[in-house]
């Protein structure tokens, strides 16, 4: 199975369930890049290798791109393989994470938890929380608003969720909150880029003036990250300006130029190398995660019980 172009069978007018591969596809992808065998993920999968080998030449038949280079080594994604198995996670979250509230809404109807939490909080840790919740509580129905930190406190003081979570600087005006979590920022960069070369790293005065791909204004990210270079001359214009962390990776990983993401978002593409971090030498990018709710309403039944698993796995 090599990184040869595949025969496109893709149809814009098709069904959506015609042009996404089913769950199990995407999860024997993700088992294969995790164990870097197609052999070792077809058993941890229950199927036998043939039928895994012939489940991803399906799955690139219908997507028409190559996903998995295999050698005597074992197995790699290519970087089209790469860039669909980032998505692949999300879809597969996603789905653990409508298990969870379908499997609640068969149950009881009458106990419901509304969260609100930003982008890189509702990517890489709320399902992990929610998966855990639903183990502690099998009766409640959990919902899901994603969004900037500015939408999370919009929808909490219009009373549209009752629990959110940020990571910006501070907690915003008109709600209270609790550190759940830190996380650091990282620039990052392609492999090919020549800042990837830059054994000292740059200087803050380096970063401020280079042309970005950055997330939108009111997110977490870009609230720190202004910050931290207010003193520095101010964040240049930014090459683009981005409202989702899978879109600003991909520009990255694309060499567009280079990004300043959250570490949670980026581990995996450190790991392969399909991005590198670039230290600067004079910059702290460190921010508090937080649950925030509003002012004087402190956190009950459903909300109460999220927000102390969430501190527990901080401590």
């Amino acid at each position: 199975m090599g990184a040869e172009p595949v025969e496109e069978r893709h149809r814009e007018g098709a069904p959506l369930a015609h042009r996404v591969p089913d769950l199990g596809a995407l999860e024997l992808l993700l088992a294969v890049a995790r164990l870097g065998s197609l052999g070792r993920a077809a058993r941890q999968m229950g199927i036998t290798q043939p039928a895994a080998s012939s489940r991803i030449r399906s799955m690139e038949r219908q997507l028409g791109v190559g996903l998995v280079e295999r050698s005597p080594r074992g197995s790699r994604l290519t970087d089209a393989g790469a860039l669909v198995t980032d998505w692949a996670r999300r879809i597969v979250e996603a789905a653990e994470a409508f298990d969870a509230g379908a499997q609640a809404l068969r149950v009881r109807r009458d106990s419901r938890l509304r969260v609100a939490a930003s982008m890189t909080i509702a990517e890489y840790l709320l399902p992990g929380w929610l998966i855990a919740l639903r183990a502690e509580r099998p009766d409640t129905a959990v919902s899901l608003l994603a969004g900037n930190s500015a939408a999370v406190a919009r929808r909490l003081l219009d009373e549209d969720a009752d629990l959110g979570f940020v990571e910006g600087l501070d907690v915003p005006t008109g709600l209270d909150g609790a550190v759940v979590g830190h996380d650091r920022l990282v620039v990052v960069a392609a492999p090919g880029h020549p800042w990837a070369r830059r054994r000292a790293g740059l200087t803050a005065a380096e970063l401020a003036a280079a042309p970005l791909v950055l997330r939108e204004r009111g997110s977490g990210t870009r609230q720190v990250l202004d910050a931290a270079l207010a003193g520095h001359g101010g964040l240049a214009e930014p090459l683009l300006e981005l409202s989702s962390t899978t879109a600003v990776k991909a520009a990255a990983v694309n060499e567009a130029a280079p990004a300043v993401l959250s570490e949670l978002a980026v581990r995996e593409e450190l790991a392969a190398r399909r991005l590198v971090e670039v230290p600067v030498r004079d910059l702290r990018l460190r921010r508090e995660l937080r649950a925030v709710w509003p002012t004087g309403r402190r956190p009950a039944g459903p909300a109460r019980d999220l927000l102390g698993l969430t501190r527990r796995r901080a401590g």
